[in-house]
């Protein structure tokens, strides 16, 4: 028989992450390496497993993650969006906890384009007087 799978996308700045779920001993994966190997620096791991801690589901499931785009960062926030759609996905019943703690909205922030002219997006050339 089949196991029974969640999938979902995460997105966060120019990171896109795909998140499949099952029931397991707690095991994440992401682009086929683990988690501790993936992600050395702890806030990153601490920001990954926040949707699981918050319904109770360490240790009862095992997520796969594939992530490409962006860095560290933006990798970990478009895996920890991934997880929360998931979990909804298996359970929609877990929706509100989620959504109270802010889980299940897109970073919206992107980064702004270099405008002609100037330095970047926001800093201008030096002005000189003379």
């Amino acid at each position: 028989m089949a196991e029974i799978r969640y999938t979902a996308t995460g997105k966060r700045k120019t990171s896109v992450a795909r998140i499949i779920l099952k029931k397991g001993k707690g095991d994440i994966t992401v682009n086929s390496k683990p988690i501790d190997t993936y992600f050395p620096r702890e806030t990153l791991r601490m920001m990954i497993n926040q949707p699981l801690e918050v319904t109770g589901m360490v240790g009862k499931l095992d997520v796969t993650a594939s992530v490409h785009g962006g860095g560290p960062a933006g990798q970990a926030g478009a895996v920890r969006h991934g997880i929360s759609i998931a979990l909804i996905n298996s359970d929609s019943d877990l929706r509100p906890k989620l959504k109270k703690e802010g889980l299940l909205t897109r970073d919206p922030r992107e980064k702004e384009r270099k405008k002609y002219g100037q330095k970047g997006a926001r800093k201008r050339f030096q002005f000189s007087k003379r």
